[in-house]
C-alpha cells in the first residue's frame, strides 16, 4: 500500500473546522497520551520533535527544523512533516505537512474551547495578534460563530490591514482597550511576553482566549484578568509548570491549582456555570493535539480518495 504524504494544499481543501472540534473532544474520550518533547542545537538551528502516543489512535512525531537565516536565502525558517503511525502494528500510516496540522491544530484547539465556553449569543470577536496564526483564527471563528462580526487589532495596524483585506467583513480596530471592552469573545496570538490584556477592561459574560504566551516567560493577560475568570486549560501537562501565563501567577500566588477548573479530559466541565461570568482558556498546545488533528486529516483524505 502506498503510504500517503499529504501537502497543505490539497489536505486542507478537505477539512471543516467544527468537524476538527468534533474529532478533538473524541480524541480526549481515549486514554490520556503519553508525550515527549526532543531538542537538538547547532547554533542558531534547532530541530525539535514532539511526539504523542494515543491507546487507541496511534503515534505521531512531528518534527520541525527551524533555521533562523533560511529567509535571507529566500527558504522558510520552519520546515517539517508529521509521521503518523498505526497503533496496531507500528507502520507509517501518512506523512503530512507541519504547517498544515499546526495550523488546524493550533486554531481548533481554541474554537473547541469557546464553543464550550463562550456565550451561544456571542455576536462581536475580537482577535488580537495579525500574524500566521490569525489568519486560521479569523477563518474558524467565523465558521464556529457565523453570525458574529469579527473584528482584528494588532500593533503594527498594517498588519492588521493586510490580514483583514484577505477575510471579507473582517475590520480592524485603532484602540486596543475599547475593542477589547466591546468584544463577546477576546482571542489573542500574540509574540507579546508581558501582558497586552488587562483585567479593567474585561466585561461580565465574556469569553477570553489566550494562545500566544508558550514559553515560563510569556504572558498576554494580568494577573487581574486570571483573578476575574473561571480558568481552563487544554492540558494540565502542557500548561502547569511550563507557561508563564498559568506558572507565573501560580508561583505568586495570585491563583492556586484549584482554580484551574478543567482540562480537555474532563470536556464536561467546559461549560459556563452563568451569562455574567468570565470564562478564561490557555490554549497550551502539546503532540497529543497534534496527533488527534493529524488522524482528523488523515480520516478525510482517505474519505476523499
Amino acid at each position: 500500500m502506498t503510504i500517503p504524504f499529504i501537502p497543505f494544499a490539497e489536505g486542507e481543501a478537505q477539512l471543516d473546522w467544527l468537524e476538527l472540534t468534533d474529532a478533538l473532544a473524541r480524541g480526549h474520550d481515549l486514554p490520556r497520551a503519553e508525550i515527549g518533547d526532543t531538542f537538538l542545537y547547532r547554533d542558531p538551528d534547532t530541530l525539535l520533535s514532539r511526539s504523542a502516543w494515543i491507546d487507541g489512535m496511534g503515534l505521531a512525531v512531528k518534527t520541525a527544523t527551524i533555521f533562523p537565516e533560511n529567509p535571507a536565502g529566500g527558504t522558510p525558517m520552519v520546515n517539517g512533516s508529521v509521521s503518523l503511525y498505526s497503533d496496531r502494528d507500528g507502520t507509517l500510516s501518512a506523512l503530512i505537512d507541519f504547517h498544515l496540522v499546526t495550523k488546524w491544530k493550533t486554531v481548533g484547539d481554541s474554537l473547541l474551547a469557546a464553543r464550550r465556553l463562550a456565550r451561544a449569543d456571542s455576536k462581536s470577536i475580537l482577535i488580537v495578534g495579525a500574524g500566521t496564526v490569525g489568519g486560521g483564527l479569523c477563518e474558524a471563528f467565523a465558521a464556529g460563530f457565523p453570525e458574529a462580526r469579527i473584528t482584528l487589532w494588532n500593533r503594527t495596524r498594517a498588519k492588521a490591514d493586510a490580514l483583514a483585506s484577505a477575510h471579507p467583513g473582517v475590520t480592524v480596530a485603532d484602540d486596543l482597550e475599547p475593542a477589547v471592552r466591546a468584544a463577546d469573545i477576546v482571542i489573542t496570538a500574540t509574540m507579546s511576553s508581558s501582558p497586552i490584556i488587562r483585567g479593567e477592561w474585561l466585561q461580565p459574560g465574556q469569553h477570553l482566549n489566550l494562545i500566544g504566551a508558550y514559553r515560563p516567560d510569556m504572558r498576554e493577560a494580568d494577573d487581574d484578568a486570571l483573578r476575574q475568570s473561571r480558568l481552563f486549560v487544554d492540558s494540565f501537562d502542557t500548561t502547569i509548570g511550563h507557561i508563564g501565563e498559568i506558572q507565573i501567577p501560580l508561583d505568586n500566588g495570585v491563583i492556586t491549582r484549584d482554580d484551574l477548573v478543567a482540562d480537555y479530559y474532563d470536556l464536561a466541565a467546559f461549560a459556563r456555570g452563568a451569562d455574567d461570568e468570565i470564562t478564561l482558556f490557555k490554549n497550551g498546545g502539546g503532540a497529543h493535539l497534534d496527533l488527534m488533528t493529524s488522524r482528523y486529516i488523515l480520516d478525510r483524505w482517505h474519505a476523499n480518495h
